[in-house]
C-alpha cells in the first residue's frame, strides 16, 4: 500500500467516525434546591440539638418498650446475659464481645421496628414489597440472635 492510500483512509476515518460521534453536552450543574436552613426540623444547634436528640432517643426507647414485644423479650434477655458476661471468668475483650453482641441485637431490633413502622405508615394493605422489607428486617434480627447464641455458647462451654 502506498502512503496516499493510508492518508486517504485516515482522513475518511476521522471525517466519518470521529466527527460524527456525539460529544457529551456540557450542561452547567445546578445547585440542589434543598437548603438545610429551610428545614423546620433542623433549627436547633449546639447543646440544644444534643438535648433534643436525647429526648427523641428516650422517646424511641419508650415506643419500642411499650409497643414491641420482641424488643421487650430481647431486653429481658440482655438483663440476664449481660450479668452472666460480667461474672464469667473471661478476659476483658471476651466480655466486651459478649456484651457488644447483645447491644447489636437490640440495635438491629430497633432498626427492624422502625422499618416495620414506616411500611405500616405507607399502607396497611398487603403488598409483596412490604412483605419483603419486613422479612429482610426479621432475617437481620434472626442473624443477630444467632450471633449472640454462638458467642455466649462458645464462652459458656469454654469457662464452665
Amino acid at each position: 500500500m502506498n502512503d496516499s492510500f493510508y492518508v486517504t483512509l485516515t482522513y475518511l476515518h476521522n471525517k466519518i467516525i470521529v466527527n460524527n460521534t456525539k460529544k457529551p453536552s456540557m450542561k452547567k450543574r445546578t445547585k440542589s434546591k434543598y437548603n438545610v436552613g429551610e428545614n423546620p426540623y433542623k433549627k436547633s444547634k449546639g447543646i440544644k440539638k444534643v438535648f433534643f436528640a436525647f429526648i427523641n432517643s428516650f422517646s424511641g426507647f419508650s415506643f419500642a418498650f411499650k409497643e414491641e414485644s420482641a424488643f421487650r423479650q430481647e431486653l429481658f434477655l440482655s438483663i440476664v446475659l449481660i450479668p452472666l458476661a460480667l461474672f464469667l471468668p473471661a478476659t476483658f475483650v471476651e466480655k466486651i464481645l459478649m456484651i457488644g453482641s447483645i447491644m447489636m441485637l437490640l440495635i438491629v431490633e430497633l432498626l427492624n421496628s422502625s422499618i416495620e413502622a414506616v411500611i405500616d405508615r405507607i399502607s396497611l394493605e398487603h403488598h409483596d414489597l412490604s412483605k419483603k422489607a419486613k422479612d429482610l428486617g426479621s432475617a437481620a434480627v434472626f442473624i443477630s440472635l444467632m450471633l449472640v447464641f454462638i458467642i455466649y455458647l462458645t464462652f459458656i462451654v469454654k469457662y464452665c
